[in-house]
């Protein structure tokens, strides 16, 4: 990642996986570097999930790595709503190749958490799936980020090119964030 503000890229989530987890939520003066997203402006695709006691940490509030079994749910969810499933889009698996988030503010048990998303950056091979989530009631936002798919043949688990009609169907649910 590029950190604008130092012209030095950010140290590599493997290396601190924690301290790269709660950058958001260090003051902007803070000399650390920090991930910066660029949120679409609209969200094609929402739905609710309910944080349970099985997603709280120790610290009381939503864990990291639940954050991503959440944000999954909804992944299923999202790609159900355009007809698919996660495992048959067009007769092709699909791989999430990476993720990342940030985090705006603590979720907590028994809290209901809406969660919208929108593809962007629509390749040959795949595109970026964004999110963000926020508590359903009042509207606080508690994470934002993005996961990028990838999809493969099934018999060789290779990326492969997206077929014509699934391609447009993506493009069709992306132009929701180009025109807001």
């Amino acid at each position: 990642f590029y950190n604008p503000r130092s012209g030095s890229p950010a140290p590599p989530a493997i290396a601190r996986p924690l301290r790269l987890a709660f950058f958001c939520l260090l003051p902007a003066a803070h000399p650390m570097p920090r991930l910066i997203l660029d949120l679409p402006k609209a969200f094609a695709f929402s739905t609710e999930v309910q944080i349970y006691l099985s997603h709280v940490n120790q610290g009381g509030h939503l864990d990291n790595a639940q954050l991503l079994a959440l944000v999954s749910e909804a992944r299923v969810r999202f790609f159900n709503w355009l007809g698919y499933r996660e495992f048959d889009v067009g007769d092709m698996n699909i791989v999430v190749a990476d993720m990342m988030a940030q985090y705006k503010s603590e979720g907590f048990h028994g809290e209901s958490m809406r969660i919208e998303m929108v593809p962007a950056d629509i390749s040959r091979y795949g595109f970026d799936l964004w999110f963000r989530m926020t508590e359903a009631s009042k509207g606080r936002e508690v994470a934002c980020g993005k996961s990028g798919i990838v999809f493969v043949g099934r018999s060789t688990g290779k990326p492969t090119p997206l077929p014509e009609p699934v391609r447009a169907r993506f493009e069709e649910v992306a132009a929701v964030a180009t025109a807001a």
